[in-house]
This record gives C-alpha cells, sequence and structure tokens, in this order.
C-alpha cells in the first residue's frame, strides 16, 4: 500500500530537480530578479482590485475574513487564492507539530527577516512559501459565535479610543462624524442600529486616521475609513447589503494610479479595519475575565485537615 496518499513525510517539499550552483553574484541577480517579479503581481493587484465597485468588495471580503497580513501579503496571496483564510510558513508548521497534506504547493509570500550589517541589527524581505490551513494537517479552528447587535455595540462603545456623544442637533444627512479638533465623535441617537454600529466604525476609522498634526482632511479619509467599517461589519456578520464602492474606484481611477499610492490607500484601510477588530476583540473577551463562582471549589475542610498555621486565601489574578 502507497501512504503517500494518506500520510506526509513532514520534509519541506522539494524543487523538482536540483540547480546548478550559482555564484555569489549569480544567486543576489536572481533573488532581485524574483522580489521584482513579485513586487511586479502586488502592483498589478493593487490597480486590479480598484477596477470596479465589484472587484474593491471582493478584496475587502478577503481581508475581512483572512488572518491580519501586512498590504503586500494581502494582496500577493489574494491574487493566488481568494479563498485563503489563514497561511503559516513551513518553518511554523514543523514548529506547531503539524505536517502538510499530500502534494500541496505554497504560496507566495513575503517574509520578513532580522539581518546584521556592521554590528546593526536591520529587516529585509525575502521571498517565500506559505500554506493555507486547508493545506495543513490540523484540527479546523472552530469560527466564532455569531454576535447579536446588542454585544457588539457594548463592545464597540467599551473604552473607544475617541470620546463619542450623542449630539441631537446635527445637520440633515449626517449620521455620525468625527471633529478633529476635539477629538470627539458626535452621534445622532436613534438611528437603526445596524446603521449605528456602521457609521460609529466609519467614524472611529477616520479617527484612526488622523495623524493629529493638522493634516486631516475628512474629504481624503472617508472613503477609507468607509471600506474600513465594511471590512469590520463583514468580519462580524453585520448586513452590508447597504455598501457599494463605486464612487471610490472612480476616486482611485479606477486603478490608473502609481501602485505606491493604491497601496498605501489599502494600507490605511488595513490599519484601521484591524485597529477596529483588536478593540472589538479585546473587549468581547472581557467578560472571560470577569470574576465568576467556580465549579471546583475548595471546602474550608480541606484546609483545616492540613498542618501547621492556615494559610491565607489566594486572591484572583486582576
Amino acid at each position: 500500500m502507497d501512504l503517500s496518499k494518506y500520510l506526509s513525510s513532514g520534509a519541506e517539499p522539494a524543487a523538482a530537480e536540483q540547480q546548478p550552483r550559482m555564484s555569489k553574484e549569480e544567486y543576489a541577480a536572481l533573488k532581485k530578479q524574483e522580489r521584482e517579479e513579485v513586487w511586479a503581481e502586488i502592483d498589478a493587484k493593487a490597480q486590479d482590485v480598484f477596477k470596479d465597485g465589484d472587484s474593491l468588495k471582493g478584496f475587502l471580503d478577503f481581508m475581512a475574513q483572512c488572518k491580519p497580513q501586512k498590504t503586500p501579503n494581502l494582496l500577493l496571496l489574494y491574487g493566488q487564492n481568494p479563498e485563503i483564510r489563514q497561511v503559516m510558513t513551513f518553518e511554523k508548521v514543523k514548529e506547531e507539530g503539524y505536517s502538510l497534506r499530500a502534494g500541496v504547493h505554497g504560496y507566495r509570500f513575503l517574509i520578513t527577516q532580522d539581518y546584521e550589517k556592521d554590528g546593526v541589527i536591520m529587516q529585509g524581505t525575502n521571498i517565500g512559501k506559505a500554506y493555507d490551513i486547508s493545506q495543513i494537517r490540523m484540527k479546523p479552528p472552530v469560527p466564532p459565535e455569531p454576535k447579536d447587535m446588542e454585544t457588539l455595540m457594548g463592545a464597540l462603545l467599551t473604552n473607544p479610543d475617541v470620546p463619542i456623544r450623542i449630539e441631537e442637533n446635527l445637520p440633515e444627512k449626517v449620521q455620525a462624524q468625527y471633529i478633529p479638533g476635539q477629538r470627539t465623535i458626535y452621534v445622532r441617537n436613534g438611528m437603526d442600529e445596524n446603521i449605528t454600529f456602521h457609521v460609529l466604525n466609519r467614524e472611529l476609522a477616520c479617527a484612526a486616521l488622523d495623524a493629529r498634526d493638522g493634516s486631516y482632511v475628512r474629504q481624503r479619509e472617508s472613503p477609507k475609513a468607509f471600506c474600513a467599517a465594511y471590512v469590520v461589519a463583514q468580519k462580524y456578520g453585520v448586513d452590508t447589503s447597504g455598501y457599494h464602492f463605486e464612487k471610490i474606484c472612480e476616486r482611485m481611477n479606477n486603478g490608473d494610479k502609481d501602485p505606491k499610492e493604491l497601496r498605501a490607500f489599502i494600507g490605511d484601510i488595513r490599519n484601521a479595519a484591524y485597529g477596529i477588530s483588536n478593540h472589538l476583540k479585546r473587549n468581547l473577551g472581557e467578560q472571560e475575565q470577569e470574576f465568576v463562582a467556580d465549579e471546583f471549589f475548595i471546602s474550608e475542610g480541606s484546609a483545616k485537615s492540613g498542618k501547621g498555621k492556615k494559610q491565607p486565601e489566594k486572591q484572583p489574578e486582576r
């Protein structure tokens, strides 16, 4: 019986054939060419993302579902397989005690590595391979249980990064707005709960995009904040049928811009969305830090039966 159909040896997939030994100069030239090709692929995907509203929506859906990655890797992975959800390098797979499924091929991936030059620790980027969780022999992670809107709103409004105040006299068609001079978000009361969740996330994203150096311009940041709010809502299963992205793509010339500018735009969306998501995650986990009655309670009788002086009860860690 050929067990290779069922089991992986645990060894990293080898190249089809061994390449002849190269000189140091040849190796450097090859790696330079590889980096240029990968960055050209990343830049092409950045332009493609803004081709139209559906293209941008598809990428934002990917950002919402994929485990956090740096912007270039988000674009690189999305271009190879939009179904990727969580990746590991081969070294990480081994470190975690897992193995690869037979016959899988990794995805191109930018790996940041530290190196020393003239006694100074610096960072560089190498091109490696990463494997999606579906390619690894491991138990799939249990998806989080859906949260109702009351729970989500409670988490969102607990210790936000900027104050949020109800304002009864907002101008017509203003649902909520971040005011940079006051570092405060003002929100209309009594709106639909889903709408309230969306607009608060949009304004929290605006606040996150404010560098606090006097350069904040709402017209420049609000399209990014709109996209970030969509990513957060999509991640937590909130209805997103009210989002449309054609106007944003038109502002970005449907991708006909310098790829660096497009990558920076995507990077700002990423940073704002990840920041809000982390805030929600922390607050949704606060219930695990609260004091609760323990099922496995130590009775006082066991303390009295011990030798010597009774020790004071240990207080729960905060």
